[in-house]
């Protein structure tokens, strides 16, 4: 799992909680507790994906382009993090005439393509709303 995938869903329900206020990318760097640049590319992933709407120059920033309720982790997931589960391979040279040196890459990554999906379709079931929700009780039984 990457950090962009934490960082869309803490600004998307930063931006859920702020719903009447455009945000900019240094605010919600500074509640993500990120750098503004890294801010700037996840949302612009957020963008294509049709879940912020941004506005540029002087007074811009970003607003949710949908209802909290309606964006899942799933489709977050989906729009900024999809294949991370999928593990890394060495680049060394392999020995070809050994079937499982020639093979595991290709047999491995289906099986991490498939664990992604159904990662997915699990965080489907969660959408920014109930986060915010959750995040909204949690502080009420901490006072």
């Amino acid at each position: 799992m990457n950090s962009e995938f934490t960082i869309a869903v803490h600004s998307l329900v930063y931006l859920a909680y702020v719903p009447d206020h455009m945000a900019s990318s240094q605010a919600i760097a500074q509640n993500v507790a990120t750098n503004p640049v890294r801010v700037r590319k996840i949302m612009s992933a957020l963008r294509e994906a049709g879940f912020v709407r941004t506005k540029e120059g002087t007074g811009g920033g970003y607003t949710l382009a949908a209802e909290p309720r309606d964006i899942t982790l799933g489709q977050v997931y989906r729009s900024v993090s999809f294949g991370a589960i999928k593990p890394a391979w060495c680049k060394g040279e392999r020995e070809e005439s050994c079937m499982i040196s020639t093979n595991i890459q290709q047999v491995v990554n289906g099986i991490f393509a498939d664990a992604d999906e159904i990662f997915a379709e699990y965080l489907d079931k969660t959408t920014i709303q109930s986060v915010l929700e959750q995040i909204k009780q949690t502080m009420n039984t901490n006072v």
